[in-house]
């Protein structure tokens, strides 16, 4: 019999899509009382998925695997979609009359993220995949009073369709070359045949799709444009959730390949080094901030790809801290921008100017999530840069490092512009200060705590993302 209990993270955030979809068929109502229902249910969420970290098993037909790994990244993608749900007390950006569709389209998403982390069949992965960006292109579209986000979502849409083509291409390849569709079979074949070059070009076809929703090279010309045109709340769950399930899942593939090829490490050693270069040297010429955090997320996808072709414990380890690491730093700065620009729209870096006099306490977020961006100690993005260059390191990848070293000295650059604008330059205009609700002041504190605390003491933080990475070994 089936033991439905280790099922029980991703039941609950089916009902709830259920209850969200329910709501949208219903007569109009206020939306803060959406809101608050949406963020009793996001807590609730939270809980079910800590207390079955815990849990292992197989379901449905050993397709679907739940282990140490699996739930551990199940627990930040429930982390995530409660943060994005705390930031829409005043969903401004989406119409009023489609805040439910946003909440349903949301937890759907997170629905078949955390199917994705779990999947061990690549028809699974394959479906959970699709399922997630269908949402996020619905998502996309439903920022209101921007001409920009129809073109953007279309755009979107049609570099993730050639992704998943090709991702299904290499599907195929690698069917025909080894006959085995789940990943326990996968493992037992593919080290032995990794060498050749059907195998090599089957699995960088399929990595493709992952590496679309990570933003890397050359899967990247959708981000710029999504993270600026989409509503704010939106762009804050890409850039926080959703690498979060891209990491997850581009472990689990690299890791079928065992000690790997060394064709596959050249090509994702060159993916790294160029999304790296591009992300930063693009980012230096930006003036919209989301803009900027985009190309910000393209190079932290080259530095996490840094850990995946470690491809031992140590650097499997390492992403998986730096993806909790990732969500929290990027999550801070997007609190920051959708705080200042409450009433939904995009905000230049200019416009931050005088931060640290309108709100002292979201200044300092903005600024240790900055400083973590650039892997500067004491905060968690400093633990974290630290781990994958050391797993790099140990493999002898110095030439990598040392780019990646470059490259952070370059982001600094962009970051301290930033706060520039937030510590050092006054605005034109005599603005008031910024209204911060007592929750929200809590909520930043504890990220402020959380960048500290993961910096200084990580220990406990690295030992449950190496327990978590012995699953993939």
């Amino acid at each position: 019999m089936m033991n439905w209990m280790i099922f029980s993270p991703e039941l609950y955030f089916l009902i709830m899509g259920v209850v969200f979809l329910c709501l949208s068929m219903a007569p109009p109502s206020e939306s803060h009382r959406h809101y608050f229902f949406a963020l009793v249910l996001a807590s609730i969420g939270v809980g079910i998925c800590l207390a079955g970290v815990c849990l292992q098993g197989d379901l449905f037909f050993q397709t679907y695997r739940i282990d140490l790994f699996s739930q551990v990244f199940k627990v930040m993608l429930s982390m995530a979609f409660f943060l994005v749900v705390c930031l829409c007390s005043e969903l401004n950006g989406i119409q009023e009359n489609r805040h439910c569709e946003f909440y349903f389209l949301l937890t759907i998403c997170t629905l078949s993220m955390m199917i994705m982390v779990s999947s061990v069949h690549l028809l699974t992965i394959y479906i959970a995949l699709e399922l997630s960006s269908y949402s996020l292109y619905t998502l996309v579209f439903l920022r209101k009073g921007r001409s920009r986000s129809i073109e953007t979502g279309i755009k979107y849409f049609l570099i993730g369709a050639s992704a998943s083509a090709v991702m299904l291409f290499g599907f195929a390849l690698l069917y025909g070359s080894i006959q085995a569709t789940y990943i326990v079979e996968i493992i037992k074949v593919l080290p032995g045949v990794i060498d050749r070059p059907m195998v090599v070009v089957a699995l960088v076809l399929l990595l493709s799709g992952f590496f679309f929703k990570l933003a890397v090279f050359p899967f990247h010309f959708w981000a710029p444009d999504v993270y600026e045109n989409a509503a704010n709340q939106v762009t804050t769950y890409i850039a926080s959730a959703s690498k979060v399930a891209a990491i997850a899942i581009l472990m689990r593939i690299v890791a079928l390949s065992g000690t790997g090829s060394i064709y596959l490490v050249h090509v994702m050693v060159t993916l790294s080094i160029v999304s790296m270069t591009l992300g930063n040297l693009a980012a230096v010429v930006q003036k919209d901030l989301k803009r900027l955090l985009a190309y910000s997320s393209i190079a932290h996808a080259g530095y996490v790809l840094i850990g995946i072709l470690s491809m031992n414990q140590n650097g499997y380890a390492s992403a998986i801290f730096y993806a909790l690491s990732l969500m929290i730093m990027k999550f801070t700065c997007f609190l920051v921008l959708v705080k200042v620009a409450d009433d939904g729209r995009n905000l230049d870096v200019e416009h931050l100017a005088g931060l640290h006099r309108r709100s002292p306490i979201l200044a300092m977020a903005l600024m240790l999530a900055l400083f973590g961006l650039a892997g500067i100690p004491p905060t968690i993005g400093f633990t974290g840069k630290l781990l994958i260059f050391t797993a790099a390191m140990e493999k002898g990848y110095f030439a990598l490092v040392l780019i990646a070293m470059i490259n952070v000295v370059i982001s600094l650059y962009y970051y301290l512009l930033v706060l520039k604008a937030a510590y050092l330059l006054e605005s034109d205009e005599d603005l008031p200060d910024l209204r911060v609700s007592l929750p929200v002041k809590m909520l930043t504190g504890l990220l402020i705590f959380g960048m500290i605390v993961g910096g200084i003491f990580p220990s406990q933080l690295i030992k449950i993302a190496r327990a978590a990475a012995v699953v993939l070994m």
